[in-house]
């Protein structure tokens, strides 16, 4: 894409969704990195479900040692791979009490160090809670990028890079989450709605897929 279609498709999304928001439900930085970590490869609305009885009981890294990995897992056992993402919900929530006096840190390098933070998670973590200009990269922004022509590439780390080099600083902060809602519920893997997508014009998708 120019940089001229990049410029309508960012404020075309805009003019869609001002105000983009996480579909997961959170109170703070603490309960936005346990849903995130929840979040993978599930929908957030499953997770939803079950974060909602669990943070009215473990809102903190403290209550959430208190409540234990086994009570973790059976109050999340909904959520696909709950014994393994019980067990990272317990190592991490130490890890913030021991290194980082209960709070979530704001630093990508610390934040990568806690059990079951990846990149892409703390690329969320850093943008919603911190404000920080990330793009976090799921299957819907890596499929959107790729189909669209944005920023086209092979790995997520390629489309991560292509995105932050061609989105303009003004369209930073919100760009993951106008692209992850697009590709989700527009944009769709199976059967994309091309007929009612606002970048019909712009995307090389639309044009003719091969």
């Amino acid at each position: 894409m120019s940089p001229e279609e990049v410029e309508s498709l960012y404020a075309r999304l805009a003019a869609a969704n001002p105000e983009p928001r996480s579909e997961l439900e959170y109170r703070d930085p603490f309960t936005l990195l346990v849903a995130v970590v929840l979040s993978a490869q599930a929908t957030d609305a499953g997770v939803n479900k079950a974060t909602g009885p669990l943070f009215a009981v473990a809102a903190t890294p403290q209550a959430m040692l208190d409540l234990g990995e086994e009570c973790l897992a059976e109050r999340i056992r909904t959520i696909g791979l709950y014994r393994t993402k019980a067990r990272n919900v317990i190592a991490l929530s130490r890890l913030l009490i021991e290194h980082h006096d209960g709070q979530v840190p704001s630093e990508r390098e610390a934040l990568e160090a806690l059990p079951g933070v990846g990149r892409k998670t703390a690329n969320v973590v850093l943008n919603i809670a911190f404000g920080q200009p990330t793009i976090a990269v799921d299957t819907h922004v890596f499929r959107l990028a790729n189909r669209t022509g944005l920023a086209p590439g092979k790995t997520v780390e390629d489309v991560e890079r292509k995105l932050l080099a061609v989105t303009p600083s003004h369209w930073m902060q919100h760009a993951h989450h106008w692209l992850i809602l697009h590709g989700r519920h527009v944009c769709k893997a199976r059967k994309p709605d091309c007929l009612s997508c606002c970048l019909d014009d712009l995307c090389a998708f639309a044009s003719g897929p091969s």
